[in-house]
């Protein structure tokens, strides 16, 4: 068995006076799809920083076999230093690397090369440093939140690309899907210390379960055998001094041991200020237009959104998703057709961007609103010390400024504020952006209880397909269509996912080649090997055999009785659709590649 390529062992860190890590280990081997998770503020980015090498640990044993390359993605990247992103990007590629790879993935992530990093928005950021991390393909990759920014072919897109990848893979996310498609192995940072299991993400939330159950019985063993010794101390007939003396440290150890036993982190607390019920019609749209200049956002809308109904709206960036929204909910006018909102609305929104935060403003004013020292929830009023512990804050984080907040604290306080509001339709514009798992799952059964209207904007397959009972979903164009059901209802309905992106991503192949700087052309020409030939030659039948299936599992899914009458049938079909559609695109990207890589052998 080979070696490990990065081995961490027996990691301590302190930050002030707080331990962080107190004996965390990581060991990446080849091939490794490697999750990282954990609660918000656990030590899962310092972890990784210390395996990139950005982090000193104060003890423990850090080992990079000589020769490997180790690319990170940063949450927050540096440009500075360069004049263009593409400069940035070229940076990262060592003597050797496809010179190609960075034009192609800066233009599929949808930026040119040309762009100045000091007028870059966070998420234009952020893209570029994937670009940086994956276009020299390395030995490992080590991916903090590589989805954040990036609308739902880009995800898909990524995926796909991650996939084909030989580097070993550490990443953290809080994308469930992602983790899903991608792992196989699961680190859990857990109170200072990590627990591996040798099994992708979908298996973690049960044995995590299981640790918990586990430790609880251990606790109540050792209360038990603490009772006992106190028993005996107190009423136990004297024996020889020496045995007594050490019962008694004994004792005093297992007092110690119980005193000093960190259990598991609280969840957050949520709860919805429900506001007077609505009228049974929300929104009502009719033949609703919306263009700017000579683009068309919104074409001939129609809709009729009703209480209790949870509606998401899918696209890419760009496609209108927050222009729809405005329409719908009386915002914004639409140039011809009508809306009607319904009688007696209470609307409350969550801002992705966290505008509506004041930096300079406290968190207890934030969550009061200025108003004194309590929460009003509804009809009863709560302290504000301990609305802020129903979300994981500490009562001396009170007269902090919402600017030094970490971003999973800010995407707290904006909840907590939007679900202390009496509302009765939420607008929730990717509620999901740096909360934990563990909150993502309490947010998902709230809004499951929750006797109002949902409309959700995300790009989060897994809690749309949660929360949502139908999608509203760009076709392009101008185009909207609504399909019942989650996300993996509307690809199987659809039999694709947002964009059809095999032609996008050949055309950006195309124009990532075109566009390559003349002087970062190779010299001499790179003629395919035996495997890459033997590939050529077999993936299109590869690619056929899966379109068979795919037509197959479609047109049985096309029975509209089915999901009646075999609901799990229907689960297993529209599983087995994603996975063969994510196969075959797969398939053909890698088929595109080689023929790129053959007609640049062959001139």
């Amino acid at each position: 068995m080979a070696p490990p390529l990065l081995i961490l062992r027996d990691i301590h860190l302190t930050f002030g006076s707080t331990p962080l890590l107190t004996g965390a280990d990581l060991s990446v081997s080849e091939g490794d799809r490697l999750c990282l998770v954990g609660r918000n503020g656990s030590g899962k980015s310092t972890l990784l920083k210390i395996a990139a090498g950005l982090i000193e640990a104060d003890q423990g044993e850090f080992f990079l076999q000589p020769g490997r390359t180790l690319r990170y993605l940063p949450q927050e990247p540096d440009l500075s230093a360069y004049a263009t992103i593409l400069d940035y990007v070229n940076d990262g590629l060592a003597p050797g690397d496809d010179p190609y790879r960075a034009p192609y993935l800066l233009e599929v992530l949808g930026l040119t090369g040309k762009e100045d990093p000091r007028s870059l928005s966070g998420g234009e950021a952020r893209r570029a440093a994937l670009a940086r991390a994956l276009a020299p393909e390395p030995d490992i990759l080590l991916l903090d939140e590589p989805t954040n920014h990036l609308d739902l072919p880009a995800i898909e897109w990524l995926e796909s690309e991650l996939k084909g990848l030989k580097s070993a893979i550490v990443l953290i996310s809080h994308d469930r899907r992602f983790l899903e498609n991608l792992s196989r192995a699961t680190i859990w940072v857990d109170r200072g210390t990590t627990r591996r299991m040798d099994r992708g993400f979908e298996h973690f939330e049960a044995w995590r379960d299981e640790v918990f159950e586990q430790e609880e019985r251990d606790q109540q063993k050792l209360a038990q055998q603490i009772k006992r010794e106190e028993h005996w101390m107190r009423y136990g007939v004297t024996a020889r001094r020496k045995r007594n003396m050490r019962r008694v440290r004994e004792l005093a150890d297992l007092r110690d041991k119980a005193r000093n036993h960190r259990g598991p982190q609280g969840s957050a607390k949520l709860a919805v200020t429900e506001g007077e019920t609505s009228g049974k019609l929300v929104v009502e749209a009719k033949s609703a237009s919306k263009t700017y200049g000579e683009r068309t956002i919104v074409a001939n809308f129609s809709t009729r959104i009703q209480r209790g109904d949870r509606v998401g709206f899918i696209g890419a960036n760009g496609a209108g998703k927050t222009t729809l929204l405005k329409m719908l909910t009386g915002e914004l006018a639409p140039d011809t057709g009508s809306i009607r909102l319904g009688t007696n609305l209470q609307m409350v929104t969550l801002d992705q961007k966290r505008e509506k935060l004041n930096p300079d403003e406290t968190l207890s004013n934030v969550l009061t609103g200025g108003r004194g020292d309590t929460v009003v929830l509804g009809t009863e009023t709560k302290h504000v010390i301990a609305y802020m512990k129903d979300f994981l804050f500490a009562p001396e984080q009170a007269r902090t400024p919402v600017g030094v907040l970490s971003g999973g604290e800010r995407a707290r306080a904006m909840l907590a504020r939007a679900l202390a509001s009496p509302s009765n339709i939420m607008v929730l514009d990717e509620p999901t952006n740096d909360l934990d798992l563990e909150t993502l799952d309490l947010l998902q059964e709230l809004l499951g209880d929750y006797d109002g209207t949902v409309l959700l904007v995300s790009h989060d397959r897994d809690f749309l397909d949660r929360v949502a009972t139908s999608v509203i979903v760009s076709e392009g164009e101008g185009k909207w269509q609504e399909y019942a059901g989650g996300y993996s209802d509307m690809v199987a309905q659809r039999g694709e996912g947002v964009t059809a992106r095999k032609v996008a991503e050949k055309q950006q192949a195309k124009a990532a080649k075109a566009s390559a700087p003349a002087a970062q052309k190779p010299a001499a020409k790179t003629k395919l090997s035996f495997s890459q030939l033997h590939l050529l030659k077999t993936l299109p039948g590869t690619i056929e055999a899966l379109t068979k299936k795919l037509e197959k599992l479609q047109t049985e899914m096309a029975d509209p009785a089915l999901y009646t009458k075999n609901p799990d049938r229907f689960a297993k079909l529209s599983a087995e659709i994603t996975k063969l559609t994510g196969e075959k695109d797969a398939a053909e990207e890698q088929w595109l590649e080689l023929e790129m890589l053959k007609e640049e052998a062959e001139g």
